[in-house]
């Protein structure tokens, strides 16, 4: 049915069935180099900075806490110890939002 429709949008002088093609190829690979790449390429970059977190980091909490991290869980390295003021509180590392060091404004 959808090919008797393209040769009748061709015998009545519309555009010829490729160029829908490759308007919704362009599309594709716009929205692929607009949302997509720049979105992994984040976080690819975010879980390397969450890979390399150690004791005696100051970091950011999605809470919008500063904190300092007081140890790494030796059985499971997904946890952190976290040093918040005179309490130690137990996080995941997806917690972490940034380093502290990033965030300073000069």
């Amino acid at each position: 049915m959808t090919f008797a429709l393209l040769q009748q949008a061709q015998a009545q002088g519309g555009a010829p069935a490729w160029t829908n093609i490759i308007f919704i190829g362009g599309m594709g690979l716009l929205f692929y180099f607009l949302l997509i790449r720049p979105q992994s390429k984040a976080r690819k970059e975010m879980d390397a900075r969450l890979a390399k977190l150690k004791a005696g980091d100051e970091v950011v909490l999605g809470s919008g806490l500063y904190a300092t991290i007081e140890r790494v869980d030796d059985k499971d390295s997904k946890i952190l110890y976290l040093k918040l003021g005179s309490n130690v509180v137990k996080a995941k590392r997806q917690a972490v939002v940034a380093l502290a060091s990033e965030n300073k404004q000069d």
